[in-house]
């Protein structure tokens, strides 16, 4: 058993280490996803090729903090231990969701949780942070099959994703983590109020050097 273990853990060691440079091709929710509706939309866009809006605002959003931590949001997390209310946003950090939404697949049981937090520090150890972020703008869903900034910002807005403005790209940010209900097109009056808390958390984090490890400077 432990050495079925230890090939188990090289394993994944080393698909961590090949999406650190090559782009994730799918992972089990699209491909049931693409099961259920036919086709899926993703086009991938490197950080480079992106406006910058796109992972500032993403970042403001669901893990402000994402340069200064390991994986895990401490404070947050002890937020949830002492509220007991798992669904307060922030205990994820953006790191967490790339290990699920990439490697693991949907559920709450402790096996999962206990797989994603060693697979957070593998990413965190392995992937810099540019690249972690560059994955998760690029596997978000945005919507209804619709996945990645790439094809997010034609979708909604008829514009690439190099061609964000901030308010787009907070409107965006602003869907998540419940893009089939909510519409960064016809956004309701809680969109509209979250993407300004965004593009302004995106300003501040811009203006305070948060975004210094993912950024290229622009």
């Amino acid at each position: 058993m432990l050495k079925a273990l230890g090939w188990a853990f090289a394993a994944q060691v080393a698909l961590v280490l090949l999406f650190a440079i090559v782009n994730p091709p799918t992972n089990i929710y699209m491909l049931s996803e693409r099961w259920r509706l036919g086709a899926i939309k993703q086009d991938w866009v490197a950080l480079e090729d992106m406006s910058p809006n796109m992972p500032r605002a993403a970042v403001a959003a669901e893990d402000a903090d994402f340069c200064l931590h390991w994986g895990f949001d401490l404070t947050a997390i002890r937020a949830v231990v002492t509220s007991g209310d798992e669904r307060l946003r922030g205990a994820s950090t953006i790191s967490q969701q790339v290990a699920k939404n990439v490697f693991l697949w949907q559920g709450r049981s402790w096996l999962r949780k206990a797989i994603e937090a060693e697979t957070t520090l593998l990413i965190e150890l392995l992937w810099t942070k540019r690249r972690i972020v560059e994955v998760y703008v690029n596997i978000a869903e945005f919507d209804e099959g619709v996945f990645g900034a790439g094809a997010a910002g034609p979708h909604y807005f008829g514009v690439n994703a190099a061609d964000l403005t901030l308010v787009q790209a907070a409107r965006l940010a602003a869907i998540l983590p419940d893009p089939k209900r909510r519409s960064a097109k016809r956004p309701s009056d809680f969109v509209r109020r979250r993407a300004a808390a965004i593009a302004d958390g995106a300003r501040t984090i811009t203006v305070d050097g948060r975004d210094g490890c993912f950024s290229d400077g622009d």
